[in-house]
């Protein structure tokens, strides 16, 4: 997959997006887009994105598909986001369009290798001695793992198997299936 490399290494997707409450710089599924098609174009490839909704246990999830075409090969990479329909401040539609594109990009990131922690400047500590910026792991396989209970002594013994850090980070998403499997 010479073109698919070549796309890789040649990718300049820019943070162009301003969380101000996080203040911090990133980039979403048309920021990546846009860097995307004239590459795509140069190269003679195809992108297409798809998504399909799904269920385990009552936990429902956007599960977004990038299928790469170079012409002869496919490269397929996909990545889920759940879904929440009592989210505040949004409608249904709301919220399963925020899935889908977290989905969409979190998929684009992968089959990309886009590297998605934030700006240095958002997670440096302004001279208290750390020079490199934090990295933010990917907690999408726990996730996985925890989402795929049956019920909830599973999830817990999921749980229990998870790092230190991984229970900490998961533990509201730990939570929320809880009450789902209640």
């Amino acid at each position: 997959m010479e073109k698919l490399i070549k796309i890789q290494s040649e990718l300049k997707a820019p943070k162009g997006q301003f969380n101000s409450f996080g203040k911090y710089k990133y980039r979403n599924c048309e920021d990546v887009l846009e860097a995307l098609k004239p590459l795509l174009t140069a190269n003679e490839c195809t992108l297409t994105i798809s998504d399909e909704v799904k269920e385990v246990g009552t936990l429902i999830y956007v599960e977004a598909t990038a299928t790469f075409s170079d012409g002869t090969k496919n490269v397929i990479v996909k990545a889920q986001a759940g879904i929440d329909p009592n989210r505040k401040g949004m409608d249904i539609a709301q919220s399963f369009g925020s899935s889908s594109s977290y989905a969409r990009k979190y998929a684009l990131n992968g089959l990309f290798l886009i590297d998605d922690t934030k700006d240095a400047d958002a997670t440096n500590e302004h001279g208290q001695g750390r020079k490199e910026p934090i990295k933010a792991k990917d907690y999408n396989a726990e996730k996985t793992k925890l989402a795929n209970s049956k019920n909830l002594e599973d999830l817990k013994n999921v749980y229990l198997s998870l790092d230190k850090e991984a229970q900490h980070e998961l533990v509201g998403f730990k939570d929320e299936l809880k009450n789902k499997l209640s």
